[in-house]
């Protein structure tokens, strides 16, 4: 799903960014913020006339504004990519 269909307040890993629809500013700039394949995102609230402005997002301990047209590009899923690993020191399953 996109960025921009994750339902406020549901937490999300960035499985896919289409970096080739952004400029090599935007992207740079994403980046910067540590919006990249694998981070955890979350939609905190939408702007504009009927939630359809800018996005609130939190990266890690960062809330940051992001336009839409950057949402459209970035990919993400809710479920795991891995199983989940045992917790150091526990024993093997």
């Amino acid at each position: 799903m996109r960025l921009d269909l994750l339902p406020p307040g549901r937490a999300a890993y960035i499985d896919r960014i289409e970096w080739d629809s952004l400029s090599l500013g935007e992207a740079q700039r994403l980046r910067e913020f540590g919006i990249d394949e694998g981070s955890t995102i979350e939609t905190l609230h939408r702007g504009g006339l009927l939630g359809r402005g800018a996005l609130a997002c939190q990266v890690g301990r960062m809330t940051i504004a992001m336009r839409r047209e950057h949402a459209l590009a970035i990919h993400v899923r809710t479920g795991p990519d891995t199983p989940p690993q045992p917790a150091p020191g526990a024993p093997a399953a």
